[in-house]
């Protein structure tokens, strides 16, 4: 259990120190633009073309790993759905934030440090996989929905969502890594430093800005929906991950522990930012952001260790 300690304690210590400096510091959130920019734009995307591009091209092309992760992760985003509109009478917006909040795992800025730190380098592949392939169908989702529910349409908005999602730095970084791995192509030594350099930076940076993010976004409205909503997070969502996963067979099971540790993080910081630009369940999205991230710690640390025990098959 120690092993297990020392391994979460600097991610969700991260966190902490970010959510203290916002407390005693109270810089506006707008303070943070820079830091998110350099996040998203330059240390996450060297992360994944680093591991990527270091993968034997081969491995890069699962499909079949790519669409039992989606199927999983929106058979649980369609479950939150149906119970939001048909049990709790909410509108096709509202309960569109709600199951984006028990199915869109924080997966951008805590997935790859905490995955590789706990099953090693071997776990980038999956990991940038899922990452980019989940975020793109997320980005293109939730406006999908949003415009239909309000009426919006047309072929500039469709326009607008394949170019934001397929223009995202993380899946332009990973199609790089792609064409890197299947080309052989040489990274210059000059070049790979940096990428090295802004890599390393990636995990800590993030972490810290969720902490930040988290302290700055108070909670003035605790749903009632939570009840639901963060166990089907961290519980039921790793679980039909893992379900799928194993019911079709074949993947390394490296893969499929990746997959699961993946989809048991909290919810995504950008659940808030999607239910802010449209002015719905925010105030309760950050809520569930919050009050799911500190109950993943429990959750979390049960989980590595039953992987760390064996105790799950896989």
């Amino acid at each position: 259990m120690a092993d297990i300690l020392a391994l979460l304690f600097p991610f969700f210590g991260l966190i902490v120190i970010g959510f203290g400096a916002a407390k005693i510091f109270r810089h506006p959130e707008e303070g943070t633009a820079w830091l998110n920019i350099f996040i998203i734009y330059a240390a996450l995307p060297a992360l994944f073309f680093k591991l990527v591009s270091r993968t034997p091209f081969e491995q890069l092309t699962r499909l079949d790993f790519v669409s039992i992760d989606v199927a999983a992760t929106y058979s649980v985003f369609l479950l939150l759905f149906a119970i939001g509109y048909f049990w709790k009478k909410n509108g096709v917006r509202e309960t569109t934030i709600q199951a984006f909040a028990g199915s869109y795992g924080n997966i951008g800025y805590m997935g790859p440090g905490l995955a590789l730190l706990a099953l090693g380098e071997e776990a980038a592949v999956p990991v940038a996989l899922i990452i980019c392939f989940e975020n793109a169908l997320h980005f293109i989702v939730a406006p999908t929905v949003m415009a239909t529910a309000g009426g919006g349409g047309g072929r500039s908005l469709v326009r607008h969502i394949l170019l934001r999602a397929l223009l995202h730095p993380f899946l332009v970084a990973t199609a790089l890594g792609f064409a890197v791995s299947a080309s052989g192509f040489a990274v210059p030594q000059a070049f790979n430093r940096l990428v090295g350099y802004l890599a390393q930076a990636a995990a800590p940076c993030a972490l810290f800005a969720m902490g930040v993010t988290l302290a700055l976004r108070p909670v003035r409205r605790v749903p009632t929906e939570i009840n639901y909503i963060v166990p089907a997070k961290l519980i039921l969502h790793p679980l039909v991950v893992y379900l799928f996963m194993m019911a079709h067979g074949g993947f390394d099971p490296l893969w499929v522990k990746a997959a699961v540790l993946m989809a048991a993080l909290p919810t995504a910081t950008n659940v808030f930012v999607i239910a802010r630009q449209y002015g719905i369940w925010y105030e309760r999205a950050s809520a569930t952001i919050l009050i799911s991230t500190i109950a993943s710690v429990a959750t979390l640390g049960m989980l590595l260790a039953l992987i760390s025990a064996n105790a799950i098959p896989f």
